[in-house]
């Protein structure tokens, strides 16, 4: 991690982005908890507390498609400013109801209009950061840094609420997130523009100028490659199939592997939606209920509401770390159940402690659980749910879940104070453990990595430790190691060609490369890096669907791992920022930011 921090802290423009999107996330952490304790002070009725909480979630079942759509045809940094500045708007209108003591459904109302724009948020930082990286060494650390400061957010943003609920107005929380979106707004002027729209039209002159470089680059002689056979492979190797090309062997190839289908698939895929939806349930309701349980069942006051959320964001620290070295382990179920075992003792303990620092243990444990139990569960989704069917069962179990998280939103809140928390904690977690036994018999031999070789465990273990791949899940990690082909190289082989169409990304196995990139002034070729075994090359061009940057050359005999641009899309889709991105389905209604 800290050579992440030295390699983004020399990109003035990323270290700048994410200063204040660090400042915003801060901010809307603390908004988040202020929301629920105004709602819960002006009406004192968990029904109302419970419809906040689950309408606030109806934004991102509606809005997330239109939300991709729009960032993939307007300018990333554009959308990012506007939707920013309604929000911090929003949030003025927020801080002026309850300064005056306005009608608490105009607060409900405001929150879910800001909630509205913030769908776009996430989309809009995926597509936006990679433009912003100068080379393919940064960006794999940029992810990896802005990752781990949107986790500290979530630590720091509830502590801070607590503290100000504590001291002040409410509203001055409110006052305090309008001006935390001033901070990325501000920066993002000064930040270079990222249009889809104009690098589709440059990348659409890049064909035949590649073409043409590509077929003198095969012919021997070449002064680029030094009339190398096996440069012209390595070349060849980035355009054509791997049986043309002769060169990539297959690390660890699969078998063919016969057609599954979705009724192949229902049993384990029941198992894992039966285990997720019951934690939902339970969590989505606890989310928005810890006011309640801060003010009627601990006594310890409003304030104490940002203090337990902050243990939440404890908890999904240390689950984080703990899933990282217990998730490759070639049989999962007894992490799923550990997971399970501590997201059901930690509630049943939250339904039974009087005493604030008792509650914040107890919810590191439920937090922890709930991150290691998913993360198993999206894991053995990768394993066990093919290509040609993996989209459509995910968004079904993703929407269920949504209305599951939802459903316990607004119905927890009621329950805790009609039939109290000891029982419905209790039973909540007696149901979750009974849910992880389901679970592991229907899932059954599915927990298990299937017949994957010696070699691909080998490549598995080695990809995970990469940066770049901090965010994905182990699961679409082993699909990934088995689509992995090795291209060896010997001394002088050009890999990639500045100027040619990116499609590939490489992984370093052994061996020295150099990158080279030409001076427009002189025309001269300048020497940019050097690198060597585990580093990484071919992303940024993936990611920004343009040509080649800069050209990679092998000055030692060597070894690459190489994988095609749309099995790198689909790997990184399976879902960058791991710990922000399970803790999402399990945080309050409404996303933050970061």
């Amino acid at each position: 991690m800290i050579a992440a921090y030295r390699t983004v802290a020399g990109n003035r423009n990323l270290v700048r982005l994410f200063t204040g999107e660090f400042v915003s996330g801060i901010g809307d952490w603390l908004y988040l908890v202020a929301l629920l304790v105004v709602v819960y002070r002006d009406s004192s009725d968990p029904f109302l507390l419970g419809l906040i909480g689950g309408a606030r979630i109806i934004p991102y079942v509606v809005l997330s498609v239109p939300a991709g759509i729009v960032v993939d045809r307007y300018d990333r940094r554009l959308v990012l400013i506007v939707t920013d500045t309604i929000r911090g708007v929003a949030m003025i209108g927020l801080a002026v109801n309850t300064f005056n003591h306005g009608p608490v459904l105009l607060t409900v109302a405001l929150a879910i209009f800001a909630t509205c724009f913030a769908v776009f948020f996430r989309p809009s930082i995926g597509a936006y950061l990679p433009s912003l990286a100068r080379n393919e060494a940064e960006l794999g650390p940029a992810n990896s840094v802005f990752a781990t400061l949107g986790e500290i957010t979530f630590v720091i943003g509830p502590a801070v609420a607590g503290l100000i609920i504590a001291a002040t107005d409410l509203g001055w929380a409110f006052v305090i997130n309008a001006i935390s979106f001033l901070a990325p707004v501000a920066i993002l002027w000064g930040l270079p523009s990222n249009d889809p729209r104009k690098a589709k039209a440059a990348a659409a002159h890049v064909p035949e100028t590649a073409t043409q470089r590509a077929s003198q680059a095969a012919e021997p002689g070449d002064a680029a490659t030094g009339g190398s056979p096996r440069a012209a492979s390595a070349t060849a190797a980035a355009t054509t199939a791997p049986e043309a090309s002769g060169a990539p062997a297959p690390v660890a190839a699969p078998a063919p592997a016969p057609s599954v289908t979705a009724r192949d698939i229902a049993r384990p895929v029941a198992g894992l939606a039966l285990l997720d939806t019951v934690a939902g349930f339970l969590f989505g309701g606890i989310s928005v209920a810890l006011v309640i349980f801060a003010v009627d069942r601990l006594h310890a006051g409003e304030d104490a509401t940002g203090f337990l959320w902050a243990a939440v964001g404890v908890g999904g620290v240390v689950g984080a770390l703990g899933s990282s070295a217990v998730v490759l382990r070639p049989n999962l179920a007894p992490v799923m159940l550990a997971g399970a075992i501590l997201l059901s003792v930690g509630f049943i303990a939250l339904g039974f402690v009087e005493t604030l620092p008792l509650a914040f243990a107890a919810l590191i444990v439920v937090a922890a659980g709930a991150l290691l139990a998913q993360v198993v569960s999206d894991t053995v989704l990768q394993r066990v749910v093919p290509d040609a069917i993996r989209g459509r069962t995910l968004g079904t179990m993703q929407t269920v879940s949504t209305l599951t998280y939802a459903l316990g939103s607004f119905a927890v809140p009621v329950l805790l104070t009609t039939v109290g928390a000891p029982i419905i904690l209790g039973v909540g977690g007696v149901a979750i453990f009974v849910g992880s036994l389901a679970t592991y018999v229907l899932v059954g031999p599915f927990f298990q990595r299937g017949a994957a070789t010696e070699a691909a465990a080998t490549v598995l273990a080695r990809v995970a430790r990469l940066p770049l791949f901090a965010g994905v899940s182990p699961g679409a990690l082993e699909v990934a190691a088995q689509r992995l082909v090795a291209v060896p190289v010997a001394a002088g082989d050009v890999v990639i060609r500045e100027g040619d169409p990116a499609d590939r990304f490489y992984i370093i196995e052994r061996g020295t490369f150099v990158v080279d990139q030409l001076d427009h002034g002189t025309g001269a070729p300048r020497r940019l890096r050097t690198m060597g075994a585990d580093d990484v090359f071919g992303e940024l061009g993936l990611m920004r669907n343009a040509p080649r940057s800069a050209t990679v050359t092998a000055s030692s005999e060597g070894r690459l791992l190489a994988l095609d641009g749309a099995d790198f899309l689909e790997l990184l889709n399976a879902g960058p920022e791991i710990s922000v991105r399970m803790l999402d389905r399990y945080r309050a209604a409404g996303t933050p930011r970061n």
